[in-house]
C-alpha cells in the first residue's frame, strides 16, 4: 500500500498543478467574459431605450399633440428621453442594478445635466463623429462601475422644442423655463445614452461560474484518482504483492510455493515470468546439491 500512497501523492502533485494552471487561465478568462456578457446586456437595455424614443417620437407625440389645446399643458410623456427613461425605470425593477441616464450639455430638465464624466463622453462624441459607442470603468463612492455609452445627436423634431425659444410650446416654457434647453443645432451630439452597472456585477457572475468549474475539475479529478487507484491495484499492486509474497517464501526455505499465474505480455508479466524462471532453476539448484 506505500506504493499506492506515493503514486497517489505524485498524482495529486500532477492534477494539483494541473488544476491551479487552469484556475489561473480561466479566471482571466471568465472575469472577461463575465464582463461582456453584462455589456450586451446594456446594450440590449440600450436598444430597448432607443426603441422607446422611435416610438415616442412617431406614435405617442403626435397623438398628444393633436390634444394639446384641449390638455393646457406640456405632456411630458411626448419627450423621447422622458419615455426611454420611464421604461428604464419599469425595467430596474427586475435589473436593479443597471441604471440609465440620457445625459444633456444643455437639457431642458437639469437633472439631465451631464456631470463632469458624462460630458468627457460626449466630449469624445462630439470630437469623433464616427463613434458609435464608448465602454469604460469609473470609479464612484459605491466602488467602480462598468458604463456602456451612445451619442444623442439632434434630429428635426427635436427643433420644435429645443430650436429658438421663441417657437418653442409655451406650456413648456412656462415650466422649465427659457434659458435651458434652446438652440440645438441640427446634426449636433448634444447628449449621450449612458446605461452604468457596478463591476461587482460581473464580478459575481465570474466568481459564480469560476467556484463551479474548479469543483467541476475537482471532481473529475477525484473521480479519475479513483479509478487510477483501482486499475493500479489490479494490474500493478496485486501482482507486485504475489510476487513479494512469493519471494518470502522463497527466502524461508520454503521449496513447495505455486508458481505464478501469468497472463498477458505485459511488464508485470514479463517480470512474474522471469521470477518463475528463476524459482525453477533455484528449485534444480537445490536439488542437484541434496544428497542421494
Amino acid at each position: 500500500m506505500r506504493l499506492l500512497l506515493k503514486l497517489n501523492l505524485i498524482l495529486l502533485l500532477t492534477f494539483g498543478a494541473g488544476i491551479g494552471i487552469a484556475g489561473y487561465l480561466s479566471q482571466r478568462f471568465l472575469q472577461q467574459s463575465a464582463q461582456e456578457q453584462v455589456l450586451q446586456q446594456a446594450r440590449l437595455m440600450m436598444e430597448a431605450a432607443g426603441s422607446m424614443r422611435t416610438y415616442t417620437s412617431q406614435q405617442i407625440r403626435p397623438l398628444l399633440d393633436s390634444h394639446r389645446a384641449v390638455l393646457r399643458t406640456f405632456p411630458p410623456q411626448t419627450v423621447p428621453a422622458y419615455g426611454a427613461t420611464e421604461v428604464f425605470t419599469y425595467l430596474r425593477g427586475k435589473y436593479p442594478a443597471y441604471t440609465y441616464k440620457e445625459a444633456a450639455l444643455n437639457p431642458t430638465n437639469l437633472r439631465d445635466r451631464a456631470v463632469d464624466w458624462e460630458a468627457d463622453v460626449i466630449e469624445s462624441f462630439r470630437n469623433h463623429p464616427e463613434q458609435r459607442e464608448v465602454t469604460g470603468v469609473r470609479e464612484t463612492p459605491q466602488g467602480q462601475s462598468l458604463f456602456l455609452a451612445n451619442p444623442l445627436k439632434v434630429a428635426t423634431p427635436c427643433l420644435d422644442c429645443h430650436g429658438a425659444p421663441a417657437v418653442a410650446p409655451a406650456a413648456m416654457i412656462k415650466i422649465y423655463g427659457k434659458n435651458n434647453g434652446f438652440n440645438w443645432k441640427l446634426g449636433e451630439t448634444i447628449a449621450a445614452q449612458i446605461v452604468s452597472v457596478p463591476t461587482a456585477v460581473p464580478t459575481a457572475l465570474a466568481d459564480r461560474a469560476f467556484k463551479t468549474l474548479m469543483i467541476s475539475l475537482a471532481g473529475v479529478v477525484l473521480a479519475t484518482l479513483l479509478l487510477l487507484d483501482l486499475f493500479i491495484a489490479l494490474i500493478v499492486i496485486r501482482p507486485v504483492t504475489k510476487l513479494s509474497a512469493m519471494a518470502d517464501e522463497i527466502s524461508k526455505g520454503v521449496t513447495t510455493v505455486p508458481e505464478l499465474e501469468v497472463k498477458g505480455g505485459d511488464e508485470i508479466a514479463l517480470l512474474a515470468r522471469s521470477f518463475n524462471r528463476m524459482y525453477l532453476s533455484l528449485l534444480k539448484a537445490i536439488q542437484m546439491l541434496e544428497p542421494k
